[in-house]
Parts: structure tokens; sequence; C-alpha cells
């Protein structure tokens, strides 16, 4: 057994003193160092099955020869550190430097104000849903009470698939706003239905410091018996005091939407100038934050929803400009334009 341990010194050293570059070097540390597989490791447990007379002695011998194979490819390393020129090897790598620590990415300002907002929405009972971003004309339009010869369409100008390269039979958009899953929901799960959705949509707009072709967006529908306006405004408030922390002025005024009689705007108190005016209010001190109001009875229909039965409301409000508000931010465009000066703020 001595014999043994004294022959594996003598070959780990010629080893060590043939070693070229970094890659042989840690080929050779790994061969006798290994903790499984090396050859000191496999020698020093079969010592465990010599005689207890013999133990401390082979013990002694090889963890001296451990030492000295240690030594000499401690000497070998700083040999292969520096060339004969004084220059680093440049195969050889010193596992010892420190090195630049990774920077941790973060969340997106959009996906952490829309996590807010989905932790709001369900802490008062809301399911979260989602529909696709490639809209059918029906359920984009037709099923939203805005037929084709409607005017609303007008203000709705987007973004449509040409016939030729789509495999669907019907017409196909991309989405305008997200108002399309309130007929899915209804159909999926009928009443009575508490349900928020949060997405992407797309219009064609000429962008400025307040409008884009992509933004986000989140429709709220409630379905129930006996609902009403002061159930949407309750609704609205806590969800306001609990984004902002704090109360924010707000005002509803007439609006007109197909998907909903009567129909409402509200609005809150610019939070970038103050309700002084701005490029973001349009410097009206107010911003246009939520469409609203009564679901149509022809709407509930197309979700198979008995309108003389079932009453609703429904809200859709634009998460872009809500994180703009948030984070006092004065241009649309930044929160697209993956600026790591702008985003690393957040």
């Amino acid at each position: 057994m001595g014999l043994d341990i004294k022959k594996l010194k003598e070959q780990a050293l010629k080893e060590i003193e043939g070693i070229k570059n970094s890659q042989e070097w840690q080929d050779v540390r790994n061969k006798y160092f290994s903790r499984k597989s090396g050859e000191l490791a496999k020698l020093i447990k079969d010592i465990k099955n010599v005689s207890d007379d013999l133990k401390p002695q082979l013990g002694a011998l090889a963890n001296q020869v451990k030492n000295d194979i240690s030594s000499a490819l401690e000497k070998k390393q700083n040999e292969l550190a520096v060339s004969k020129q004084g220059k680093i090897d440049k195969d050889f790598i010193d596992v010892t430097l420190e090195v630049e620590k990774y920077k941790l990415g973060h969340l997106h300002p959009m996906t952490q104000v829309q996590n807010e907002l989905e932790d709001i929405f369900q802490s008062l009972g809301f399911m979260i849903l989602d529909g696709p971003e490639l809209e059918s004309d029906y359920y984009n339009f037709e099923a939203l009470n805005i037929p084709e010869w409607h005017p609303a369409r007008d203000t709705q100008d987007t973004f449509f698939i040409d016939p030729a390269t789509s495999t669907s039979k019907e017409p196909q958009v991309m989405r305008t706003h997200t108002s399309p899953v309130q007929v899915r929901a209804m159909q999926k799960h009928g009443a009575p239905l508490r349900c928020v959705v949060p997405g992407r949509v797309f219009r064609n707009e000429a962008t400025d410091a307040s409008h884009d072709h992509t933004f986000y967006q989140l429709e709220g529908l409630m379905i129930d018996k006996d609902i009403a306006i002061t159930h949407l405004v309750s609704v609205m408030k806590e969800m306001l005091s609990a984004i902002f922390k704090k109360e924010v002025n707000v005002r509803l005024r007439p609006g007109y939407f197909p998907f909903v009689e009567p129909g409402f705007e509200l609005d809150f108190g610019c939070l970038i100038c103050n309700g002084k005016g701005c490029s973001v209010c349009k410097n009206t001190g107010w911003i246009e934050f939520v469409g609203s109001g009564m679901v149509h009875p022809n709407v509930l229909k197309y979700g198979g929803i008995d309108p003389e039965k079932w009453t609703g409301f429904a809200f859709g409000l634009g998460t872009t400009r809500l994180v703009m508000m948030k984070y006092g931010i004065d241009d649309i465009r930044l929160l697209q334009s993956g600026d790591m000066r702008f985003l690393n703020q957040f």
C-alpha cells in the first residue's frame, strides 16, 4: 500500500512537470483531486481496508503526498501565469480574480403597474382574463354594437390584415381595445360575472407626447342583478386611491361609446402639472382616463345574457397613461423606446 502511494506521487510529479498550458494543468488537477473520481480520493478510500496498526502510518503518508502534489501544482500554476516575456499567458485564467457583478434586471414600469392593478381587482373579487391581440372583426366591432356602417369605426382606425395572407375566413384586425374579451367572457362564463382584461392594443395613430400606435388598456366588466352606475363609481374610486396611494380629483361627464348606454367619461386631475396644463393633458389640467357606462342590451345579447334579467357596467382605462401619471413621465414614447437610461430609473 505504501509503495502504491509513493508510485502515485512520482507519476503525478512527472505529469505536472510536463504541463504546458492551463487546460493541461486543470486536467491534471482534476485527475488527482476530484472528490469522487480523483486518484488521491480512491487511494485514501482504500486505506480503510488495511489493518488498524497500519492506518495511521499510511494516512500520514497519503497526506504528505497530497501536500507535495498540491505544492507542485501551485508552483506550475505560477510558472504558467507569466510567460518568458513577462506577459500573462492568454490561455491562463486566474479564478481568484474578482469579476464584474451582473446587474440584476427588473420589471418594466408597465408590467409593475399592471401587476398592481391585477392585485387590486382580484382583492375586489374580479377574475383576470386575457384574449387574442389578432382579433376578428366580429368580436372587435360587430359584437360590441359597432356594425360595419357605424361612424364609430372612423374613430378606431386600426391595422387590418390582408385577407390574402390570412388563414381565417373572417376579416381580422389588430384589436383596437380590450373590449372584445367582454363578449368572449360572457359567452364562456355567463352571469353573474366580474372580470378585468389587461392587454396591449393597437391604433393607427400619429405619435406624439400623449399618443402612440401601441399602448395598453385594462377592460373591466361586472354583470349581476340590480347593478347601477353607483357601483362603477365606487369601484373606480377604490382603484384610484389604491394605485396612487392618495386622493385624486375626478370628474364624471357624459360620453358616447356604442357598447354602453348610458356612457360616461371619467377624468382625473393631471398629476404631471397638478392641473395647471401641460403637453400630456393637452393643457386642460385633466386626463381622459376611463370610458365607461352600463353595458348595452345588444352587447349582453351577443354574449348570450338576457338583458331583461341582468344588468352590468363596463369600463376601459388606459394603463399606459396611468403609468405616466404614477411616475411623472411626460412622453408616452419613452415607454416603448427600450432606452436603458430611462428604464433603469424604475
